[in-house]
């Protein structure tokens, strides 16, 4: 009975190749779809952010990334003054700023 245990077993299939390569295309694959849903995305949003710091000037009306609502009365090199009631002026950095609210924008 053994014998036809024996008899009846497959042999083993040599090892591919290719075995390594297989390895690396769903790696590779995957980093690029990370690239594009993750990487691509921060990029834009930083460039977008560093030209609006740049394209800064007095008589803005602005919104910091803390919710200041205010009017920037002066641009200095790397931090802006933003005036946010009667009397009341605060110095802060460029990068604080996250919107700029169009003349049009402002009125209505």
């Amino acid at each position: 009975m053994l014998l036809t245990f024996l008899a009846q077993a497959q042999p083993a299939a040599p090892p591919s190749a290719g075995g390594g390569i297989g390895f690396f295309v769903p790696m590779i694959l995957i980093f690029v779809m990370m690239y594009f849903v993750m990487i691509r995305p921060q990029k834009k949003r930083q460039v977008e952010q560093q030209r609006l710091v740049n394209s800064l000037k007095t008589g803005d009306r602005v919104v910091t990334n803390a919710g200041i609502h205010g009017l920037i009365s002066n641009v200095k090199d790397t931090t802006v003054i933003v005036k946010v009631a009667d009397n009341v002026k605060i110095e802060m950095e460029k990068s604080a700023v996250t919107t700029v609210f169009k003349p049009e924008a402002a009125k209505s």
